[in-house]
């Protein structure tokens, strides 16, 4: 065995003792989602206090995926609206969530 091959042997174990997991087929009759229109949906459902929707979106996407979206989503909308409103960033973020520092520097 050279050098590599046994350099390579534990990788090679790994791969052969789990095989991969087959992929079920795709069932056609259920719609193809993807992270931001899952967390779109998600966050849209929270704020309408609608549990069935915000249940329905949850299982479009693997939550990792979702958490994704979500946070994806918090990043653009407080860049817009720290555009809209002319203010940085950070006091947006910090007074859409109610914590000290939300305003932003005042020119003396």
């Amino acid at each position: 065995m050279t050098a590599v091959g046994r350099a390579l042997a534990p990788l090679r174990k790994v791969f052969t003792a789990h095989p991969p997991v087959p992929v079920p087929p795709r069932d056609p009759a259920r719609p193809r989602h993807n992270v931001f229109e899952a967390a779109a949906t998600y966050v849209t459902a929270s704020a309408e206090d609608d549990a069935d929707r915000l249940d329905e979106a949850a299982g479009w996407v693997a939550p990792d995926a979702l958490a994704f979206g979500i946070n994806e989503l918090a990043c653009r909308a407080v860049i817009a609206l720290a555009r809209e409103r002319g203010q940085p960033v950070e006091a947006v973020a910090r007074g859409l969530l109610g914590l000290p520092g939300a305003e932003p520097p005042r020119a003396v």
